[in-house]
């Protein structure tokens, strides 16, 4: 982090509701920071498991958990990122700012605007690397002890009495090649999607996917109360 642009580095550090203009925050760099989070994984995991034991559906919940917004939450305090963000919040933002750098959803997506930033300035190798490095403890953790994000969504919801209930929306591929494209829903709205090489593994991305999107309201709640 020390290493980038003060531009970069300023622009990784600002929240959207800390200036005027949003492409000054950090948005657009997490959203390229996810890919290139998600592909360091995979390429580091894809030829050091042996294929008999993973496959694709498996490697795609070790990769959902290490990539997930907890495990990004959790690098992003071991990176000190809650006090780069306090230090970096304008005059006058005081309560406010202290309650963002908290939320979960915030520190994952400074960390994935960490990773975009870095990838613009010093290319994929190197970050890859340096993800792999910040990451190597989540990595260990996913494979020793699997997350089912199905049944930790399904947890969630009945706090709140509702059920989720998943549809394939489209298939891509030929049958030995296949691509399943899924839909979550609760009580007909939808609250996540993703894809995989199984029906199973689609909806261990799209429970992933509402999982995420259910910390974005509790964020948003927390935010507003």
């Amino acid at each position: 982090m020390d290493a980038l642009p003060e531009d970069l580095a300023r622009q990784v550090f600002t929240h959207a509701s800390w200036t005027e203009r949003r492409s000054d925050s950090y948005s657009r760099l997490a959203f390229l920071g996810d890919s290139v989070l998600s592909l360091a994984v995979t390429s580091h995991l894809y030829p050091r498991l042996e294929a008999e034991r993973y496959g694709a559906g498996r490697l795609t919940k070790i990769r959902a958990q290490t990539v997930s917004g907890t495990s990004c939450r959790a690098v992003a305090e071991r990176l000190g990122v809650p006090e780069r963000l306090r230090a970096n919040a304008p005059d006058g933002v005081g309560q406010s700012a202290s309650a963002l750098v908290e939320t979960e959803r915030v520190l994952a997506s400074v960390t994935e605007a960490v990773i975009g930033a870095c990838y613009l300035h010093n290319g994929y190798e190197t970050t890859a690397a340096a993800v792999v490095e910040a990451f190597q403890h989540e990595i260990e953790e996913a494979l020793r002890n699997p997350v089912d994000f199905k049944s930790t969504l399904q947890e969630r919801l009945a706090q709140r009495g509702a059920v989720v209930a998943y549809d394939v929306t489209a298939e891509h591929g030929p049958p030995h090649d296949r691509t399943f494209e899924v839909l979550a829903s609760v009580e007909e709205q939808e609250v996540g999607r993703g894809s995989g090489r199984s029906k199973k593994a689609a909806e261990q991305e799209a429970a992933r996917g509402a999982l995420e999107n259910l910390m974005d309201e509790e964020d948003d709640e927390e935010e507003e109360s």
